[in-house]
């Protein structure tokens, strides 16, 4: 059950390199992870999209046109991936944005995205009003 944040510069993406990445992002994160690709699954992983007024590296401002760089943060319940999950989320987000862009070789460059996977504590994650445990997401995604 991923939570997928986007971080792009504002007017980067058109709307349909967003609705490209967008339909793809969340369910290759799920496939990486071993999530079941059940409705119940998808339902609870989501992805939002932050487009950034003001994005400044190395403490100059990104001028407009410029290529847009990403930040794509991944939060997952602790305990949920190991180190060859993680490499796969890593490369699969990687590989989402390149084909949405129009230059994906730019991708093998450390300049272009990061992908920040964020391991959320046991206790940490909430709904309904009600902390939720890694066992109660995976009887929901299972069971619906």
């Amino acid at each position: 059950m991923p939570f997928v944040e986007l971080f792009v510069p504002k007017g980067s993406l058109d709307e349909e390199s967003r609705d490209k990445i967008g339909g793809r992002l969340v369910s290759e994160v799920m496939a990486a992870e071993g999530a079941p690709d059940t409705e119940a699954a998808r339902a609870i992983s989501w992805l939002v999209v932050n487009e950034i007024d003001a994005w400044f590296i190395g403490g100059r401002r990104l001028p407009a046109g410029e290529k847009p760089k990403y930040v794509v943060r991944v939060g997952v319940p602790a305990g949920s991936v190991n180190d060859a999950k993680r490499q796969d989320i890593v490369r699969r987000v990687t590989q989402v944005l390149a084909d949405a862009d129009a230059e994906p070789g730019r991708f093998a460059e450390a300049t272009t995205a990061w992908v920040h996977i964020n391991e959320i504590p046991e206790g940490n994650w909430g709904a309904r009003g009600e902390i939720v445990r890694v066992e109660d997401i995976a009887a929901f995604v299972t069971s619906g």
